[in-house]
C-alpha cells in the first residue's frame, strides 16, 4: 500500500511517498516559499534522482499539484498513475481534547479541527490547507489526520491542569496539551525494541531536541507528562522560543518597553531561546563554533539549554518513580554530541556513565552510556512520517470497500 504523507506549514509543504508494506520511502521532498517569490520544489526518489526546481507556487493546491506531477513523471517519477496511491496522511498539530487518536478526515473532523485553531493559530490553518489541496486533486482518495497532541492525551489531569481559575479550563480548555506526539511515540516504541525492554513494563524519558524541543515521561508506551503546554512555547529553552518564563515578565516588559502582549509573545516565540541569549543564532552548529572561538554568550546559550533539559529529566525521573532509559532524538538530539555530553555527564545520580566514543555518533541509533550503566542512554533518530503512514494504513484498510492502490 502506498501512502502520501503531507506536512504543511504556512509557506511550506513536506512530503513523502511511502510503501507502508515494507516502509520504503519511494520519494520525498519539500515545497518551500509557497505564496512567496522564489518558491522552489526539492525532490528526490529511491532511484537516485535529486532535483531542485524553481516553480510558481501561489498556494498549497498548486504545490501539491507539482508534487503529484513529479511522482508520475516518466523520467523522475516512482509510480505510473495516481491510482496507485491508496490515500494521504496529514500532520495536524492541535487537536485539543477532541482527538485522542488519528482519524479519517471528514466534514465533522474539519469542523472540530477549525474549532481548535485558536489554540494553534499559526499551525492549524496551514495544516488544513494540505488536506484541502489533496481532496481537490485526489477527490476519491481517503485522508487521515494524525495529531501532534493525541499521544499526550493519556497525561493525567493532575499533570495537565494549570494553577489558574478552573473556569478557564471549563470555558476555554486552558490546559497542557503537549506536542511532537508522533516523534515521542515513534522513539518510545523503537527504544523498547532497540534496548530489548519489556513492552508492558518500562519507563522512558524521550528528549526531542531541535529548534523546537520537548521532553516526555513515558510509562508502558503512554505519555504521563510532557514539557510543552497549551502551546509549543512552554518548556525547554529552544532555538527561538523562550520556554518556561515567569508570566510577570509580560507586564514588566510591556511597561518598560511599551509593547503589547501580542508583540511580547511574538518576541518570546521568534526572538528568544538560544537566539535571544546568544544574540547570534538559533542554529546550534553556529553556537558551537562561536563557543569554541571564545564567545561567552554562545557558551551561555548552550549551557542554559543543556541545563533546562537536565532539570526536566530529573523532574520526570520523579514523575515515573525511576527510569529504564533516556532517549535523544530531533536535529540537536541526534547530531549534537557535545550537547548530549553536557547533559549525560550530569546524570551520575542515576548511575549513568557517558561512553564518549559511542557518543561520537550522528543521526544513527546508538547506546551512548557504558555497559555497566543501570539506566541506558540512547540516540534514536525520529521518524514522524512513518507514524503518520502507519496510522493512515490502519485506518484506510478498515474502509469498505478498500481504496484502490
Amino acid at each position: 500500500m502506498l501512502v502520501l504523507v503531507v506536512n504543511c506549514g504556512s509557506s511550506s509543504l513536506k512530503f513523502q511517498l511511502i510503501n507502508v508494506d515494507n516502509e520504503d520511502v519511494l520519494a520525498s521532498g519539500i515545497c518551500d516559499r509557497i505564496g512567496l517569490e522564489g518558491s522552489v520544489l526539492k525532490y528526490k526518489n529511491i532511484h537516485g534522482t535529486d532535483e531542485k526546481k524553481e516553480l510558481d507556487m501561489p498556494d498549497h493546491s498548486k504545490a501539491i499539484g507539482y508534487v503529484l506531477d513529479f511522482l508520475v513523471d516518466k523520467k523522475k517519477g516512482v509510480i505510473n498513475s495516481l491510482d496507485e496511491i491508496a490515500g494521504s496522511g496529514h500532520r495536524f498539530v492541535h487537536g485539543g481534547e477532541y482527538f485522542k487518536n488519528s482519524v479519517l478526515i471528514n466534514d465533522e473532523v474539519i469542523k472540530r479541527f477549525i474549532e481548535c485553531s485558536p489554540l494553534a493559530p499559526l499551525h492549524n490553518p496551514a495544516n488544513l490547507t494540505g488536506a484541502k489541496a489533496c481532496k481537490e486533486l485526489m477527490p476519491n482518495k481517503p485522508m487521515v489526520a494524525v495529531f501532534d497532541t493525541a499521544f499526550h492525551q493519556t497525561i493525567p489531569q493532575k499533570a495537565y491542569i494549570y494553577g489558574v481559575p478552573y473556569e478557564w479550563y471549563e470555558k476555554h480548555k486552558v490546559r497542557r496539551y503537549g506536542f511532537h506526539g508522533s516523534s515521542h511515540r515513534y522513539v518510545s516504541q523503537r527504544a523498547v525494541e532497540f534496548l530489548g525492554l519489556d513492552p508492558f513494563n518500562h519507563k522512558l524519558i524521550v528528549c526531542h531536541l531541535g529548534n523546537g524541543s520537548s521532553i516526555s515521561a513515558i510509562h508502558n508506551g503512554k505519555s504521563r507528562d510532557t514539557s510543552m503546554g497549551l502551546t509549543p512555547l512552554e518548556g525547554l529553552i529552544m532555538g527561538t522560543r523562550s520556554g518556561d518564563i515567569d508570566p510577570g515578565v509580560l507586564e514588566y516588559i510591556a511597561e518598560k518597553e511599551g509593547l503589547s502582549t501580542k508583540e511580547i509573545v511574538n518576541i518570546l516565540n521568534k526572538k528568544s531561546g538560544v537566539l535571544g541569549i546568544s544574540k547570534l543564532s538559533s542554529d546550534f552548529r553556529d553556537l558551537l563554533d562561536a563557543d569554541l572561538s571564545g564567545n561567552d554568550l554562545a557558551r551561555l546559550a548552550r549551557q542554559a539549554f543543556a541545563y533546562r533539559v537536565l532539570k526536566y529529566v530529573g523532574a520526570y525521573c520523579a514523575v515515573l518513580n525511576g527510569i529504564d532509559a533516556v532517549c535523544f532524538c530531533g536535529g540537536v538530539g541526534e547530531n549534537a554530541k557535545f550537547i548530549r555530553g553536557m547533559i549525560v555527564e550530569n546524570l551520575k545520580f542515576l548511575g549513568v556513565t557517558l561512553d564518549k566514543e559511542a557518543n561520537n555518533v550522528y543521526g544513527q541509533e546508538a547506546i551512548i552510556s557504558t555497559e555497566d550503566s543501570p539506566v541506558k542512554v540512547c540516540v534514536i533518530p525520529t521518524n514522524e512520517e512513518i507514524i503518520i503512514a502507519r496510522d493512515t494504513k490502519e485506518i484506510i484498510s478498515q474502509l469498505n470497500p478498500p481504496p484502490l492502490g
